[in-house]
């Protein structure tokens, strides 16, 4: 059977971060840690984690101790759609804790500096009605917020 997962590639923080993904999102779990067995490159020790394989709502994620050669972007993001907005403030507030930062529309940086975009999937709806008049207005009041106020896109979508 073959596997699809995302990698993470941290400096030295694989096991804190699948720990705090998995203590934000129900349904997670740390599969394994595993240790490097032998000297790696780098400033690494024998015996120090090597990658932590964990699952976030089921689905399966392997994070590795690579070293500070690689750093994440905006170019890959985690897309959280939420069920409604106790969820998506729920999610957002975690993601943050410990000094994230919030970005537009709904983006965000965690403390590791993972992208993620944290919504109601209301906004989808909203943003893609038949209606393009109302689909306008719900993308241009999503385009003002942080994190997303899905009433308050619903309400602008709503006025004609």
């Amino acid at each position: 059977m073959t596997t699809l997962a995302t990698c993470l590639w941290f400096d030295d923080q694989a096991e804190e971060a699948a720990r705090f993904y998995t203590s934000v999102f129900p349904g997670s779990r740390v599969v394994s840690v595993n240790r490097y067995p032998a000297q790696p490159p780098g400033d690494k020790a024998v015996g120090s984690t090597m990658t932590v394989e964990f699952e976030l709502d089921g689905r399966p994620f392997t994070a590795l101790n690579g070293g500070p050669q690689f750093t994440f972007t905006e170019a890959v993001s985690l897309v959280v759609r939420t069920e409604d907005q106790a969820e998506t403030d729920r999610l957002w507030d975690a993601l943050l804790a410990g000094g994230g930062e919030p970005g537009p529309c709904g983006w965000l940086k965690d403390r590791f500096g993972l992208s993620w975009q944290v919504y109601p999937a209301e906004l989808d709806r909203l943003t893609t009605d038949p209606d393009p008049a109302r689909a306008a207005r719900a993308f241009e009041a999503m385009l003002t917020q942080s994190k997303i106020d899905v009433a308050a896109a619903r309400a602008a979508a709503d006025r004609g």
